[in-house]
């Protein structure tokens, strides 16, 4: 079902298209929340396979667009990591009854970060159960873009405040703007131990053009407390939305936090 969450005042309101299904209770598992990827959408193939996924097993999922991205409202050239962190933590609190799985793709990876270390300050209750990051772009903003740019796009984003970059994924090209890049290093998280409290689970393709899979391997390195797995895939692109990533996508959901069946009680004779 798709509800609609009314956000921000003034130039900061937005409205965050949400798709929540319930679940069948407690007994069948933490809920899952999806954590879509910059400029994608919560109906991308991996988000749908989600849901059929939940739907067969009675778990409760829910998945959101942010603000400029999809069915939600709001400019994309305005965003920020800072709303759109907004945006995750709102829909969490708003529709995420329990302890959730987050499942974050690439920059919803370094959301599904930041929303467990502020969760785990403010509001431990909710802290998630579980995160499976999917080619998680940690400090993006910074370590894979303006770090990578030659000094011309830095020079442009500085002085004009937009970068129009070329897409591997669309004909239309990404607008990187000023705004997006100072405000990222407002997020960044390598430069210090991680915590987020329960088990992480990687996915990393090795031929990914967007986010290195050493990239990957750097951010486990500053996972030193956590229950920590990394798959890599070494045909795995970006995207890993074939059949075979879709497998170990939901293989990873599932075994993120082992489910227990409820304890039965004793029989009185």
């Amino acid at each position: 079902m798709r509800h609609f969450l009314d956000l921000g005042s003034g130039a900061d309101a937005r409205r965050i298209a949400v798709l929540a299904r319930p679940g069948k209770g407690a007994a069948a598992g933490p809920p899952v929340v999806w954590l879509g990827g910059f400029r994608s959408d919560m109906r991308s193939t991996k988000a749908e396979a989600l849901d059929a996924w939940a739907d067969a097993n009675g778990r409760a999922f829910v998945r959101f667009d942010y603000s400029g991205h999809g069915e939600s409202t709001g400019a994309f050239e305005e965003s920020t990591i800072s709303r759109w962190l907004e945006d995750t933590l709102a829909v969490l609190v708003a529709f995420a009854a329990a302890p959730a799985i987050l499942v974050g793709s690439s920059m919803g990876g370094w959301l599904a970060l930041l929303a467990a270390r502020d969760l785990m300050r403010r509001d431990p209750a909710r802290a998630p159960a579980g995160l499976v990051l999917i080619a998680p772009a940690t400090d993006f903003t910074e370590r894979l873009m303006w770090d990578q740019f030659p000094e011309d796009i830095r020079r442009t984003i500085e002085t004009a405040g937009l970068y129009l970059r070329p897409s591997l994924y669309s004909d239309e090209p990404y607008p990187i703007t000023r705004r997006l890049i100072e405000d990222g290093r407002q997020h960044l998280l390598l430069g210090e131990t991680i915590r987020t409290g329960c088990p992480v689970h990687i996915l990393q393709g090795m031929r990914d053009p967007d986010v290195p899979w050493r990239h990957a391997l750097e951010l486990v390195e500053h996972l030193p407390g956590d229950s920590v797995s990394l798959t890599l895939i070494k045909d795995g692109d970006h995207r890993l939305s074939r059949h075979e990533d879709i497998e170990r996508l939901i293989a990873a959901v599932e075994g993120v936090v082992p489910h227990r069946e409820p304890e039965r009680q004793p029989k009185l004779l």
